[in-house]
């Protein structure tokens, strides 16, 4: 061997693959591969279901926040006359009870009787204070008598004393009989007085001029005086000319409304007549509770056609130039504590605001406090809707009224 075969030796030959080795590890790599395959096909539809899933579940989450379509209160400016519900009451009207015990005799007047003060309106048969009154002037009569024997016998004996027939004792106990003598007979009269008095209400007077307006008592029932026990009440009486009226005025509208100024009472029995009145007392404080000034109008009502008791509208002459909010009627919740606004925030949350009613127009109604013009409130609200409550919140047309109703 030369010298360069001796450092260059010859490569070994190349050892054969058998057929058989080759077509196992050919089927190897297949069976890896598809496993692979396989893998990352189940990966991927695992992946795919889960974001199904978080994506199932965060649509069920939004459909779970209600949709609430939202408007703004309208602000309107009135230059109406303001007019405001009325309490019409009597004047005067007063129950009327017996002051004595006994049976009804007669009765004289009837409900809707027009009686004239001091008028008789029944008589009462009282047995036992008669019986009483007799007996009472019989011990003033005895009285009387005592008193004229002690005063002879002081006499008397005043007069044995300046000859010293009789010691001073003996004189001081005449003088002294015979001022207690004196005491019963005042006594005693005292006492025929107070049953002549009570013998007095047995006729039963009216106490002003009116007209009568209940009879609670017939003939021969129970009459007990006072205000205790059964028929307590004998007449209702009432004044009706003039006539008390109560107005509650919202604190807005309080400031226009002072003693003095004219006011107009109207009522629907009467269409197209109405009753002029004066403004003639206020209570001078806001009702804490409902924000309302009591007004009090008295109204001449010398024909007695407007009645105690019935409904009216009282008209100011004083128009009013303030703004006003009115919210339509199917955006009011009605709770136990009082009527609700649901007002939508910033934050999209619900806010229950409370709220005083004003005049009610029908599909619309106004509303005095609670509520801002830039509020937005909950149309048609739900009544499980709480407060603080989140809400996906659609919002309204521009330019769309208080009292327009959606779709119209």
């Amino acid at each position: 061997m030369t010298p360069t075969e001796l450092m260059n030796p010859p490569s070994p030959p190349a050892r054969q693959t058998p057929p058989a080795e080759h077509t196992l590890r050919k089927a190897g790599v297949l069976i890896i591969v598809i496993v692979l395959v396989l893998v990352v096909a189940g990966a991927v539809t695992i992946a795919g279901k889960f974001g199904e899933k978080k994506a199932l579940a965060a649509e069920t989450e939004k459909l779970a926040v209600p949709a609430v379509t939202v408007i703004h209160p309208s602000a309107e400016r009135s230059n109406e006359e303001l007019m405001l519900p009325a309490n019409v009451q009597a004047y005067k009207e007063s129950p009327i009870f017996a002051r004595t015990n006994g049976y009804l005799l007669h009765w004289y007047k009837d409900i809707g009787s027009h009686v004239n003060k001091g008028e008789l309106l029944a008589e009462i048969d009282t047995p036992e204070v008669d019986q009483e009154l007799m007996q009472a002037r019989a011990a003033e009569q005895q009285a009387q008598a005592q008193l004229q024997l002690a005063k002879s016998s002081a006499q008397r004996w005043q007069n044995l004393r300046k000859s010293d027939s009789v010691s001073q004792q003996e004189v001081d106990q005449e003088v002294s009989g015979y001022a207690q003598a004196q005491a019963n007979v005042a006594a005693a009269q005292a006492n025929v007085r107070r049953l002549q008095q009570m013998e007095s209400f047995k006729r039963v007077y009216a106490p002003f001029s009116g007209v009568i307006t209940k009879r609670l008592i017939d003939v021969g029932a129970l009459i007990n005086a006072g205000n205790g026990g059964s028929n307590r009440e004998l007449f209702d009486i009432a004044q009706i000319d003039p006539l008390r009226v109560y107005v509650y005025v919202p604190q807005t509208y309080s400031p226009l409304i002072h003693p003095g100024m004219d006011a107009l009472l109207d009522q629907r029995e009467y269409s197209g007549h109405e009753f002029k009145g004066k403004v003639v007392r206020t209570s001078d404080s806001i009702d804490p509770t409902t924000r309302t000034l009591l007004t009090e109008v008295d109204v001449p009502n010398p024909k007695g056609q407007v009645l105690p008791g019935s409904y009216a509208q009282i008209h100011f002459a004083a128009h009013i130039e303030a703004p006003r909010l009115t919210v339509p009627v199917n955006t009011l919740l009605f709770r136990a504590e009082g009527p609700r606004a649901a007002v939508v925030g910033d934050d999209n949350k619900v806010h229950l605001h409370a709220i005083t009613i004003g005049r009610d127009y029908g599909s619309a109604v106004e509303v005095l406090d609670g509520l801002q013009a830039n509020d937005e409130i909950v149309v048609n609200p739900a009544d499980s809707l709480e407060d603080g409550q989140q809400v996906n919140v659609n919002r309204g047309k521009p330019g769309e009224k208080a009292g327009q109703k959606q779709g119209d």
